[in-house]
């Protein structure tokens, strides 16, 4: 009785009652470029660029959490390569610790290279927070684009206490990826991230994340990368019929610390190439094998010198190694360091 006296008071005073509203969590979206990013004649060549402030203007993301936005760069993803990586990664770090209440991080990113600063992030970033690298295979503009709905799936795992502790982590078609497993399939359709030998971690479904797999709850980087001002040069080589070691000589020339080969099979090197690799580990390169194949694994520990990449395929071998190597030189840390990334 009181409880309705006080609502016709209410009403009568020409005020509806409010109910009190929870805080609400706020996700940043730092945009950097890409496809997601992308308007007008993308296909010919002559696309035009759309800031992330528009970008992030999706039809109900505003219920999922409080959106900030800024743009970082807006560049296409093949000119994202270690000195971004590291400007990227601090800048989030940053971010983390200025801003103690966000939920998380969102990254609008280039599928091309998506895969190589996602894994980058995963093993520089502290904290336990989600940090969620997405982007689109379609422009904002075409029928059917799919950056708006990456960008509110993205925003609800960032949102998701069961995110913490998991690392960086790809989100594109409603299926959430480790970072260290991801890779882009295929050059146009919006399926195109598979983790082949993993599959994915969750799933966004409309009624919320559902994860396959528990979280590892990481709070601490695998790499400080505190004190490192530049990455060291690692290129990567193709393995294939009558290969020879011209590439691999001229690599070494240009000053490379670490040689990542993409091999045939299981990790095998035409003979070619076999000469050229081992005059490289004479001059100190470190060698690591991986597999052309999209999937399956080398043994890290080869017994020709030589280091294997597990599971990794050669753009996230290179990745690993590059860090490996601001690290230490020696070969045996090195083998050691692939071994705990399996």
């Amino acid at each position: 009785m009181q409880l309705l006296r006080r609502f016709t008071i209410a009403l009568l005073l020409g005020a509806a009652p409010v109910a009190a509203q929870p805080p609400r969590t706020t996700v940043l979206v730092i945009g950097t470029g890409g496809t997601i990013g992308s308007a007008g004649q993308y296909w010919t060549g002559n696309a035009t660029r759309v800031p992330i402030e528009q970008l992030v203007r999706v039809p109900g993301i505003d219920s999922v959490a409080t959106i900030a936005s800024e743009q970082l760069w807006n560049v296409a993803s093949g000119s994202i390569g270690p000195a971004r990586w590291l400007e990227l990664s601090r800048h989030i770090a940053d971010r983390l610790r200025a801003q103690p209440a966000l939920a998380g991080i969102v990254v609008t990113h280039g599928t091309d290279t998506m895969e190589e600063t996602a894994y980058f992030l995963d093993l520089t970033l502290p904290g336990d927070r989600p940090v969620i690298v997405t982007g689109a295979m379609r422009p904002s503009d075409m029928a059917g684009a799919d950056g708006p709905a990456n960008l509110t799936s993205s925003a609800r795992v960032a949102v998701d206490a069961r995110a913490r502790g998991r690392g960086a982590m790809v989100v594109m078609d409603d299926r959430v990826f480790a970072a260290r497993d991801v890779t882009k399939t295929n050059s146009t359709r919006v399926e195109t991230f598979q983790a082949p030998e993993r599959g994915p971690i969750a799933i966004v479904e409309p009624e919320g994340v559902v994860y396959h797999q528990p979280s590892p709850h990481r709070t601490t980087p695998v790499f400080d990368i505190t004190g490192v001002t530049a990455l060291p040069r690692v290129d990567v080589v193709y393995s294939y019929a009558g290969a020879d070691s011209v590439p691999i000589d001229a690599l070494v020339a240009a000053g490379a610390k670490g040689i990542v080969v993409a091999g045939v099979g299981r990790g095998n090197i035409a003979p070619g190439q076999g000469a050229a690799l081992r005059r490289a580990r004479e001059r100190g390169v470190i060698v690591v094998v991986t597999t052309r194949t999209g999937s399956g694994g080398v043994p890290v520990r080869r017994g020709d010198g030589t280091i294997g990449a597990g599971d990794l395929n050669a753009q996230k071998a290179r990745v690993l190694l590059t860090l490996a190597l601001s690290r230490t030189s020696d070969p045996a840390e090195v083998t050691r360091i692939f071994e705990s990334q399996q």
